[in-house]
């Protein structure tokens, strides 16, 4: 995985754990819902670039 996937998936991974503090703060379940599905998809990329890399 090259350093520039890791810092793109580590940024998401923040933003939907940020999304998804403000969405408890102010009672949005939906803003929640978002901030955990950016956080799946980031580690779902990430599990990817390790599957690769394994075969490299």
């Amino acid at each position: 995985m090259g350093l520039d996937d890791k810092i793109k998936n580590a940024a998401q991974d923040l933003a939907g754990k940020a999304k998804e503090a403000v969405g408890k703060a102010t009672n949005d379940d939906q803003k929640v819902a978002e901030g955990q599905k950016d956080q799946a998809a980031a580690s779902a990329k990430k599990a990817g670039e390790d599957v690769k890399d394994v075969f490299k």
